[in-house]
């Protein structure tokens, strides 16, 4: 997550380029790596680097954001770029628009999910890369403002479907949770560290608060240098900081994931992104195995103790924006050349999965994912299964809440 002022200076980078078609009109692009940043400044990163030049070809897809309405690729087309634009919104629109636009074949593409994010003190610090197995739409509840809440609640989110906190939701949407493929990040990983991660004096600073402050050493890490790490990420268009709001989403995580993800960092975008290459992938349009997701980390997503909430969300220096931008390509640079330089070898047959992949609902294996209620249940609270039992049940739920 990002500042105004920042998203404003983002918008300064976007390039004005010609739009013009690819050169071979009878051919689609395939390209191997698709980098997806989602705006000005992620995508940046990427530009004027020595390794390529994405902007060789600027292709223009309809139905990307208008901001930023190009595909941008090498002179060989093997490695992409785009800019989804902030926000779920956003970032659902441009990347279905993409996985369905007929100039491009998709199906053995690796899509790199590379921007930045709010971090949990307690795993990662400000600069740090992270790579995610699971992605949580943490924010996709019911929520009564905290000051209003029942003196036995211990935030005002509840779990849809639910009647308080820590419940699991009773209503499925089936965008709660998402599952990637475990090997693939472990290679991701191996890559991205061997990277030598920018830091600043500022951004140490500020994070050696983390240390000096807190209690029985929880937040260790946060004080900690830049590393890569592999912890999870939460998605909420809301743009949230603070003690009560982070432990209710790591609460909210560690619910929705049957105790195995990792709340870690904070973002807006990706649960979006990824169902919609969910959707493709039934289509056979994308291979939802080849999806890594990294976010280095700008900010904390809380304060440190003795810090203002208020004040540490509107006004802390943390000095880790510049250090987070520059580490997507510090560290996702390895990543690219990875993937693109062991084609031949390991990617172009893609990286068997050691886990369940997908969504909460069990979309495209059929299979029963190991959290959430389970697949057959799941479809039946998302009104998919809506059997005699089903609509007794929702009847009876909604007669309550009367």
């Amino acid at each position: 997550m990002v500042s105004l002022k920042q998203f404003l200076a983002g918008l300064a980078f976007v390039p004005v380029v010609l739009s013009h078609p690819p050169p071979d009109q009878h051919s689609k692009i395939a390209p191997k790596v698709i980098i997806i940043s989602m705006f000005g400044p992620e995508g940046e990163a990427w530009w004027g680097i020595p390794e390529f030049d994405v902007l060789a070809h600027n292709i223009t897809v309809p139905g990307l954001s208008p901001l930023y309405p190009h595909v941008h690729c090498t002179a060989d087309k093997v490695i992409c770029q785009l800019i989804t634009g902030e926000s779920e919104i956003n970032a659902a629109v441009t990347i279905t628009s993409l996985a369905f636009s007929e100039l491009f074949d998709l199906r053995s593409t690796y899509f790199f999910v590379a921007g930045i994010a709010g971090v949990n003190p307690m795993h990662a610090t400000t600069g740090s890369a992270t790579f995610a197995r699971y992605a949580i739409q943490v924010a996709l509840q019911y929520e009564i403002d905290a000051r209003e809440m029942p003196h036995n609640f211990t935030t005002g989110y509840v779990p849809q479907g639910s009647l308080a906190p820590g419940q699991y939701p009773q209503s499925i949407y089936g965008t709660e949770v998402f599952e990637l493929n475990n090997e693939l990040r472990t290679r991701a990983v191996g890559f991205a560290k061997n990277a030598q991660l920018a830091d600043s004096a500022a951004a140490q600073t500020y994070r050696a608060n983390y240390l000096q402050n807190s209690t029985h050493g929880i937040y260790q890490m946060g004080g900690s240098p830049p590393s890569v790490v592999e912890c999870d990420v939460a998605t909420s268009d809301v743009y949230y900081s603070g003690d009560l709001l982070s432990q209710a989403f790591d609460n909210t995580t560690t619910l929705l994931t049957n105790g195995t993800g990792q709340y870690c960092t904070t973002a807006q975008e990706d649960n979006a992104t990824l169902e919609a290459l969910l959707r493709a992938a039934v289509h056979d349009r994308v291979d939802f195995s080849r999806i890594v997701v990294m976010r280095t980390a700008s900010d904390f997503d809380r304060p440190y103790p003795g810090e203002d909430a208020a004040y540490h969300l509107l006004y802390a220096d943390q000095a880790g924006f510049e250090i987070s931008i520059e580490n997507i390509y510090r560290a996702g640079i390895h990543v690219v050349q990875g993937i693109v330089g062991e084609w031949k070898e390991t990617f172009s047959h893609g990286v068997k999965p050691n886990n369940y992949i997908g969504d909460i609902l069990g979309t495209l294996s059929g299979g029963n994912p190991n959290f959430g209620p389970g697949r057959i249940l799941a479809l039946e609270e998302s009104g998919a299964l809506l059997t005699k039992r089903s609509r007794s049940v929702l009847s009876k739920r909604w007669s309550n809440r009367l």
